[in-house]
């Protein structure tokens, strides 16, 4: 230490939480919700409601694709998708929790579900292989996600051409497990998607979000982080910017 204040050097390793791999990018200019429940609801009442079924068809999920379901939790999605998706089809069922996924794979044994393969992700890495999947679920968890930038700038590379980020969420505060659309918009332009559709739906208890790939990925000091009371005052050159002026892009319901 007295070597370094002779020297003028820099202290800059103060632990301020972020794990090292993130910290070549922005950080989140927002509150994060704690990690919820592994089950947004029961599977029944989801399924009374039709939400699997409506996400699916939003998504246009057909036999022999590839998704992967990020933050699977319980596993509601993973077996809906399972069955959708066929035998020639795959499922990557990835969440952060080790307990979650055990019983997940459990679960999995269980019901034989032979397409269904199981990773553990971290924080700011899904850890997904490149150029494998048509669709990458989101549901219910991406509030959750403490490094937004390094985590969407990693997941990017594992969309095959044509591939799509479907995210399903609750329009409320960051806090309170959800976010403002506006702000998951400006969020995901940042390190390079567009915005493909937008819909709140009685089933979904939230809005559903299709996202694609555009144009290179920028380099991580070259991202934009979202400034979330200018995102919510409209002053940010978010994608929701005149977003109601869109309807080929943008439906409200």
């Amino acid at each position: 230490m007295a070597a370094c204040l002779l020297s003028g050097c820099n202290i800059t390793d103060v632990d301020d939480g972020r794990p090292e791999s993130a910290r070549e990018f922005p950080e989140a200019d927002r509150p994060v919700s704690s990690l919820g429940a592994s089950q947004f609801a029961s599977e029944r009442a989801r399924d009374d409601r039709r939400e699997a079924v409506t996400v699916m068809d939003l998504a246009n999920i057909r036999k022999g694709m590839t998704v992967a379901d990020i933050g699977a939790g319980e596993g509601y999605y993973t077996t809906r998708l399972a069955e959708r998706v066929g035998d020639n089809g795959r499922v990557l069922a990835q969440d952060i929790d080790r307990e979650v996924l055990q019983r997940l794979g459990s679960r999995v044994e269980r019901e034989r579900l032979d397409n269904v393969s199981i990773k553990l992700g971290q924080e700011d890495d899904p850890g997904l292989p490149e150029a494998s999947f048509d669709r990458i679920f989101l549901v219910h968890m991406y509030h959750e996600v403490t490094e937004p930038y390094a985590f969407l700038w990693r997941l990017r590379p594992a969309l095959n051409p044509g591939g799509q980020v479907i995210v399903v969420d609750v329009d409320r505060p960051t806090d309170s497990h959800g976010i403002p659309p506006k702000l998951l918009f400006c969020e995901f332009e940042s390190v390079g998607f567009k915005l493909a559709a937008f819909i709140r739906r009685p089933e979904l208890a939230g809005y559903y979000a299709r996202f694609e790939a555009a144009g290179p990925r920028p380099d991580p000091a070259d991202i934009e982080p979202c400034k979330q009371d200018l995102v919510a005052a409209g002053k940010a050159d978010a994608s929701a910017d005149g977003a109601g002026d869109r309807p080929d892009r943008i439906i409200e319901t």
